[in-house]
């Protein structure tokens, strides 16, 4: 048997397979043992090669390891009395490693999973223990490390001692229905609201897109415009609203195609039925900013609090923009006050931010002249996304870089803008509410990136739905962890935290000769022991007995 790599011309990942080859006469036939993950990066390409070749040895020697859980591990009971000290004396030769089980992902985030009641969001709970197993055990496998089904059912036996099969996953996640999921978002709003001492004040919300490893369309999967440049694919829209500080509220999937605008008055009339922000202030980038959007916030008294697109007001209105005798000083830069369509339009100004702006504009430049000396087709520069506004076409074709647009974007360098239906909070206060929208686009970037929600590997829209629900229920328990260990500890990132608890690990030992099985505790660090504390968690220090046989 050996580990390959494999690539398709239809897919931009590289599949990690273990093959076995067998010789009949003068052919070589090979036949895939285990197909192990699709990676999408180096990174992910070394987790799975070393996943694999894991397997591939336990394969080889056709052991049978006991597979033992952290959560059986955390309920053996130490009773000193039932075993001797010639019990705890042991011959080193007669020592054997079956199992080195990662605990500290189970013993923390199981712990949290549980606090919230995650297990029991499906129909009739008692009747359905092991589906919600199964789902805890999927969604600690995302958080500790995200991957496919496949490689997670993997991952869990070899570095968790779980077995699960393949096809419970796909039945439990036949459970996540609609009635589920609504159980999951409730309890995770229920969490949300608990950290606040009176009711949520501040909400954001944003859009993104989610790809697929596939070319055909269906009610939910559709081509559209794709904020991950996979325009030949499928995809579909993921809408998701946060608190200040990232904490979730909710989330809806809609269709590919959706046009992002088009999402925020379905999402809101979903949360305002369900939950009580009647006095919230809502704030959003400037791409929810359609005169629709605003009338149904103006019409259900909501404040709101979007980003303004400054270079598309009105002519009279951005030469006062760009008239710097309007601004007053501030500790971070400056700030005018307009009024726009009966409205507060706040502008500021951060040297920080236009130098920021500048770098950035450079850097186009720079691509563009070094790709204008590649190339000087017209036909490569039809589009004027990104970089490509810079560019002018001249009457004979040729393509030269416009100044005046140029000149005409640095004007605005250091400049932002929001708009607000919210007359009575202070100019300051209304941009640094809009500062924080940068909670709700760190959250896209843990749940895209960290839990590897995209891209997606299922094709039917109930399967599609319960893939993003478990990435859900892995980003809530990521920021409720965060904010456990920073309001009762210290500031730990989330990767601090999951590499932390991925070293808290217990070794399997078995004597052969003796037929007694030991567990042998990893070392933990000092954050690690101040994470279990939070959760009143006990974990032995010391080695000790399984079970003797």
């Amino acid at each position: 048997m050996y580990v390959r790599i494999k690539t398709s011309p239809n897919s931009k990942g590289k599949s990690v397979q273990i093959v076995s080859t067998t010789r009949k006469g003068s052919n070589v036939i090979q036949k895939i043992v285990r197909h192990v993950g699709m990676a999408y990066d180096e990174y992910e390409l070394e987790k799975l090669k070393l996943l694999a070749e894991s397997i591939k040895i336990k394969l080889e020697a056709d052991c049978q390891e006991l597979l033992i859980s952290p959560e059986e591990l955390a309920k053996i009971k130490i009773e000193h009395d039932k075993y001797s000290d010639d019990d705890y004396k042991v011959n080193l030769k007669h020592l054997k490693e079956e199992a080195r089980v990662v605990s500290g992902i189970h013993d923390v985030y199981g712990s949290l999973f549980d606090e919230i009641g995650y297990a029991k969001i499906f129909a009739h709970p008692a009747r359905n223990v092991h589906a919600g197993n199964v789902f805890k055990d999927i969604v600690l496998a995302r958080v500790a490390s995200p991957a496919s089904k496949r490689a997670s059912v993997d991952m869990l036996e070899e570095d968790f001692g779980i077995s699960i099969s393949l096809d419970s996953v796909y039945r439990m996640m036949d459970k996540l229905d609609g009635r589920a999921i609504d159980k999951l978002k409730d309890l995770s709003y229920s969490a949300t609201s608990s950290l606040f001492a009176s009711r949520i004040s501040v909400i954001f919300f944003d859009c993104t897109t989610i790809y697929f490893e596939s070319f055909s369309q269906d009610s939910l999967k559709k081509n559209g415009w794709s904020k991950d440049k996979k325009f030949g694919q499928p995809q579909v829209l993921l809408a998701l609203i946060v608190t200040d500080e990232g904490f979730p509220v909710g989330y809806r999937v809609f269709e590919g195609n959706k046009y992002e605008g088009a999402t925020l008055i379905p999402a809101i009339t979903e949360i305002k039925q369900k939950y009580d922000i009647e006095n919230v202030v809502f704030v959003a980038d400037s791409a929810m900013m359609a005169n629709y959007n605003t009338k149904f916030l103006d019409d259900n008294n909501i404040s709101y609090i979007v980003g303004a697109k400054l270079k598309s007001l009105p002519k009279d209105l951005k030469d006062k923009i760009l008239e710097g005798s309007n601004y007053t000083g501030t500790e971070t830069g400056s700030v005018a006050e307009f009024k726009y369509n009966s409205k507060r339009l706040i502008v500021s100004y951060s040297q920080k931010r236009a130098k920021k702006d500048a770098h950035d504009r450079e850097t186009a430049i720079a691509s563009i002249q070094k790709k204008l000396e590649k190339t000087a087709n017209p036909k490569d520069y039809l589009s004027s996304y990104g970089y490509k506004k810079y560019i002018n076409v001249d009457t004979k074709a040729k393509l030269t870089l416009d100044q005046d647009k140029i000149d005409a974007d640095s004007a605005y360098d250091g400049l932002l803008g929001v708009i607000t239906n919210d007359s009575d909070r202070q100019a300051a206060r209304i941009l640094s509410h809009y500062h924080n929208l940068y909670q709700v686009e760190d959250a896209f970037r843990l749940t895209k990136h960290d839990l590897a929600v995209r891209p997606v590997f299922h094709w039917k829209p109930e399967r599609v739905s319960a893939h993003i629900a478990i990435c859900f229920c892995a980003y809530s328990l990521i920021k409720y962890l965060e904010y456990r260990v920073r309001f009762q500890y210290i500031k730990l990132s989330p990767e601090k935290i999951r590499q932390t608890l991925i070293k808290v690990q217990t070794s399997v030992l078995y004597d052969s000769k003796r037929k007694i099985r030991y567990g042998l505790p990893s070392k933990m660090s000092v954050d690690a022991r101040k994470i279990y504390d939070i959760f009143k968690i006990k974990k032995n220090l010391t080695p000790y007995i399984i079970k003797k046989l």
